[in-house]
């Protein structure tokens, strides 16, 4: 119960709540600590201190509800925590989820992009996403409307576990719409993970924070297409900042900016500049699996066909979805 305990803990940076992890073993170690001795360890004076009692009680209620609602949680400190998470700068100290954790072995491909997207865009996500998928490689994204819906569901057509991560706590999933594919995605053997407990709702605020974990999980980060002012270049800086190896699609450079003849109302210039300052242009999956080294022999995979009948009719219907149209 420590872990949950220290992340509950307010006036306490992320970082810092690592660290007091780093120091007790033990709940009655932090218990008998007072304000000054907390000040001591983080090097720093707090402008309030906490009541245990009442963060040890909100602690196990949080615990229950878990419990209830089949939500599992894993700290910093246990070894099935994700390793690639456990080198952040600033990893959470907690992580909620349900489902079954990505497998340490395997990379993850993380994908996001505006919640607007052009035709072009979506088609390719779901495409990239799907070959990816093919090849084995799972993908992590956001669960959000638009490129995230279409990568997660191209993925799963592809066959591979399913990841995404939440701005909200794992009850509440948004958007709404999406709970079906949250489903899929811990059908398929994946999971659905966040930082927050149970009850938390979406805000301003927790989903740029989550952006850092979906970064954090990923080998690499593909940006589909993006505006200038929009959460996946958030994602983006994430990437960059912990080293990982960042890519935008194609369709999210094109500068001619038309779409089937008429003016684009889709805004691309945020993927542009990524482009433009150095970020690796993506056409297809074997792009990056050859950037990773994977040949299509060894990903199992041939990529002259890969979408079967069943997942051509998935992108049809996930397109007639996303343009609003029956069919």
């Amino acid at each position: 119960m420590l872990p949950l305990i220290i992340s509950l803990l307010p006036d306490v940076k992320i970082t810092e709540k690592v660290q007091l992890l780093k120091v007790f073993e033990c709940e009655e170690d932090l218990f008998v600590q007072s304000k000054m001795d907390i000040e001591k360890i983080l090097k720093r004076e707090l402008k309030s201190f906490w009541d245990i009692s009442e963060i040890k009680e909100k602690a196990g209620r949080i615990d229950t509800i878990c419990r209830m609602k089949s939500i599992k949680w894993v700290s910093w400190n246990n070894s099935e925590y994700p390793p690639l998470l456990r080198e952040m700068y600033d990893p959470p100290v907690v992580i909620f989820y349900r489902g079954i954790l990505p497998n340490p072995e395997k990379s993850l491909l993380g994908m996001v992009g505006t919640r607007k997207p052009s035709q072009q865009a979506s088609e390719q996500a779901y495409k990239i996403a799907g070959n990816i998928g093919r090849a084995g490689v799972s993908v992590v994204s956001g669960l959000a409307h638009g490129i995230d819906t279409m990568s997660h569901r191209g993925n799963l057509i592809g066959n591979a576990p399913g990841y995404a991560v939440l701005g909200s706590g794992i009850d509440e999933i948004y958007p709404s719409v999406n709970r079906s594919l949250a489903k899929r995605i811990l059908d398929s053997g994946g999971a659905i993970i966040s930082e927050y407990p149970p009850g938390v709702r979406p805000s301003k605020w927790t989903f740029p924070a989550r952006n850092r974990i979906i970064a954090g999980l990923a080998r690499s980060v593909l940006i589909v297409e993006a505006p200038e002012k929009s959460g996946a270049l958030i994602t983006a800086a994430f990437a960059l900042e912990q080293g990982k190896d960042l890519f935008v699609a194609s369709a999210g450079v094109m500068k001619e900016g038309t779409e089937n003849g008429v003016s684009s109302l889709f805004d691309r210039r945020g993927t542009i500049k990524l482009s433009d300052d150095g970020a690796q242009i993506i056409y297809s999956a074997i792009d990056i699996l050859e950037k990773w080294n994977v040949t299509a022999e060894n990903a199992g995979t041939k990529y002259s066909n890969c979408f079967s009948r069943s997942s051509k009719d998935e992108l049809v219907s996930s397109m007639a979805d996303f343009l609003k149209i029956e069919i």
